[in-house]
């Protein structure tokens, strides 16, 4: 019989790995007896790394690690004198790297990673990954544009890897109350969905920051962090949270926390794509009759708006608002003047309005979901206000590692809330709002020398095959360029 080792190229580790409970069965003496209570054989262990290590990366890897039950083997981070040293406490064992390039092409045992990095390099870490036959869990939002969703969605299942994006929040128990309410017709058709968040929290609608190279930290790997975005010199302002508001690495509010507060009407409803998009953003006036004007970068507040066709769920077309930078919906009046939308201080929040009634929630990522139904009736029910006995992160980042384990195509995979089945559809529309952004901010200049901003108008999207269809030019947004090494 051959070692594992010596096993056939057709047999890949994690194929030995799902039939290791068959083999079990040869042995007289139980595992659980050589092993000692909830011991986990080496055998059934996943090989994890991390990319993007410190920050939301060293909760995920934790995670994903199941309490040390799952084999950490490698972590790559730009900066490990960082929040990364965290990860590096925890795994002492695991091998680092600056590079996830390298990383992958020299730990081959890699069964699966979490990708926690800025924005920019989601798409070019997953699909090197990915081409690679690796599981990925990558965070919120899956990718930085639409088209490397699009393209991440379709090469999961042609290298048949189980995927889950990092919106832990659509694990959360509490959404299936959300669920029972809109499927037992509580609230009636829904044609509206409006949602608002306090974000941006961080420099943004103003310009790009200065660079001075004399303030990069030693252990930074300054090149490697900027990955497919054009090379500048070090700018202390982007690293390691800022650059969320800036297009060449971030995705605004709604890359912060759209794929949160978008998930719950988009997985209640069975959204699909958007049909157009539309937008105004803030304006500031620094000098008189001129704004200002700095498209490298998103605006201070925007309002978007989207429709969706009709589905089983909505039964009408819907209605999608969505408002950050403070902008919040009316308080409706069926909801009494003195109880909080959305979450606390109405800060973020959900309404979904049907016919006889509307649902509002809190933000869906670790915040307690809060959700409450009003009727036009007068009825009132609220559901739990806060969350207590819930695995962290409703065991977003286990229950993928379960899935890894199990198999693509498995029941654990299709239990999964994230795989990229439903999260790049829902990452496209998070996406297009920034698409529309970016559209409004186009200008050239008239006949008359005069600046035309001719991408203010409502975008009509073919969403089965990509494309604004009635201006050219805003489909420059459904990509980007990318600096040679880290194309997708």
């Amino acid at each position: 019989m051959k070692k594992p080792e010596q096993a056939s190229s057709g047999q890949s580790r994690r194929d030995f790995i799902k039939n290791a409970a068959i083999a079990s069965s040869f042995f007289i003496v139980p595992r659980h007896v050589l092993g000692g209570t909830g011991f986990t054989a080496p055998s059934d262990q996943l090989n994890l790394a991390a990319i993007g290590a410190g920050g939301k990366g060293a909760s995920d890897i934790e995670l994903a690690s199941v309490g040390g039950r799952e084999n950490v083997v490698a972590l790559c981070d730009v900066d490990f004198s960082g929040s990364a040293k965290r990860s590096v406490e925890r795994f002492p064992k695991a091998k680092l790297y600056a590079d996830y390039r390298e990383m992958l092409d020299k730990e081959k045992d890699i069964d699966a990673l979490t990708i926690s990095t800025p924005d920019h390099v989601h798409g070019p870490a997953a699909k090197y990954a990915m081409d690679r036959g690796k599981h990925v869990y990558v965070q919120k939002p899956m990718t930085h544009n639409i088209r490397e969703a699009r393209m991440l969605t379709h090469l999961a299942r042609e290298k048949k890897v189980v995927t889950q994006m990092g919106n832990q929040g659509g694990s959360n128990p509490l959404l299936k109350l959300v669920q029972q309410w809109v499927d037992e017709d509580r609230i009636g058709p829904v044609s509206k969905v409006q949602i608002w968040t306090n974000r941006p929290v961080w420099p943004q609608g103003g310009p790009f920051p200065s660079p001075d190279p004399s303030k990069k930290p030693d252990a930074l790997s300054w090149d490697l962090w900027l990955g497919p975005a054009p090379e500048i010199p070090y700018t202390p302002e982007l690293h390691p949270f800022s650059w969320r508001g800036w297009w060449n690495y971030g995705t605004g509010a709604l890359g912060d926390v759209g794929c949160h507060l978008i998930d719950i009407p988009f997985r209640t409803l069975g959204l699909m794509y958007p049909t157009d998009a539309e937008c105004s953003v803030a304006s500031v006036y620094s000098q008189m009759w001129n704004a200002n004007y700095h498209p490298d970068g998103c605006p201070a507040s925007s309002f978007i708006t989207l429709h969706f066709a009709a589905t089983a769920k909505s039964r009408s077309p819907i209605e999608m608002t969505w408002m950050d930078g403070g902008i919040k919906p009316a308080h409706p009046d069926i909801i009494p003047a003195d109880h909080e939308i959305g979450g606390s201080g109405s800060a973020n929040g959900v309404f979904i309005v049907g016919s006889k009634g509307i649902i509002t929630t809190n933000i869906n990522d670790s915040s307690p979901l809060m959700p409450k139904l009003y009727l036009n009736d007068g009825t009132v029910e609220i559901g739990p206000q806060t969350e207590e006995g819930f695995e962290r992160e409703y065991g977003h980042q286990r229950l993928w590692v379960e899935a890894c384990k199990a198999g693509f195509g498995s029941t654990e995979h299709k239990g999964l809330t994230s795989s990229f089945d439903y999260a790049g559809p829902m990452t496209e529309t998070v996406l297009m709002g920034n698409l529309a952004i970016r559209s409004y901010l186009l200008k050239r200049q008239d006949a008359n020398g005069r600046d035309e901003f001719f991408g203010r108008r409502k975008l009509l999207w073919d969403g089965e095959n990509m494309r604004i269809t009635n201006l050219e030019e805003a489909n420059q947004f459904v990509g980007r360029e990318y600096r040679k090494g880290f194309e997708v």
